[in-house]
């Protein structure tokens, strides 16, 4: 634990487009925008370092039924471009707000965004910028969540957090499994052994090779993710 108090000084946030929806079929809620925000800023206010990676599935998928008939690189490449349209929408958001962020993209796309790199990722970041990274991995066949920790490694972040709408991980799906039973802690292992749906097979072995803990938490309960940073005990976390 730092002096601050801070179990975590810099974080890679992944969030799914989906959740930007809200109850709506698609697109972005501003109701759910604005709750972005002000979690994400209570994270900020204690001195966390943050980098977004959100996804663009309120959008459109690349692995979505209405791409079913597409050329796999077109679908992907769409999926990645609705990740940016989310990303811009919560660059703006946070900047109404008086927090300074920025779209890094792994697209080129200067008129949108800048390009990322690792470095100017790193220089933003000790700047005290909250960086919101778009485009995936700028490649097909990849999902977002593999992007989260090939990042996450990219700017040393101490760990990577998954909000979702659940507690955690179960053993079997708890809005349709009444007995489902949550792991408080899993090793990666344990995570491909069981194929456990906590990010995709890419994205854990990436993170297990890197050691990179994951915490997979409730991110639709206010405050979780300041009480994350700060230690507590909160969702399932994922380590060697």
């Amino acid at each position: 634990m730092s002096a601050d108090g801070l179990k975590y000084k810099r974080i890679l946030l992944k969030l799914s487009g989906e959740s930007l929806a809200g109850d709506q079929d698609g697109g972005i809620s501003p109701r759910i925008l604005n709750y972005f925000v002000q979690e994400v800023k209570k994270a900020l206010d204690l001195g966390v370092e943050i980098a977004i990676v959100i996804g663009g599935g309120n959008i459109f998928r690349g692995i979505s039924e209405g791409a079913k008939d597409m050329d796999r690189t077109k679908a992907d490449d769409m999926g990645m471009l609705a990740t940016t349209i989310n990303a811009l929408a919560l660059e703006d958001a946070f900047n109404r707000e008086g927090i300074n962020a920025k779209v890094l993209s792994s697209v080129e796309m200067p008129k949108f965004a800048d390009y990322y790199t690792k470095r100017s990722a790193a220089e933003h970041l000790n700047k005290g910028t909250l960086l919101i990274l778009s485009g995936g991995t700028g490649n097909p066949f990849f999902t977002t969540d593999t992007a989260a920790v090939l990042r996450a490694i990219e700017i040393e972040a101490q760990v990577a957090l998954k909000g979702t709408r659940v507690d955690g991980v179960y053993d079997a799906d708890p809005e349709k499994v009444e007995n489902a039973n949550k792991f408080d802690e899993l090793t990666y292992s344990e995570v491909l052994e069981r194929e456990l749906k906590v990010m995709d097979l890419t994205a854990i072995s990436l993170a297990n090779d890197n050691q990179l803990p994951i915490i997979v938490f409730n991110f639709n309960k206010v405050d979780n993710l300041k009480n994350v940073v700060l230690g507590k005990a909160i969702g399932t976390k994922v380590q060697g």
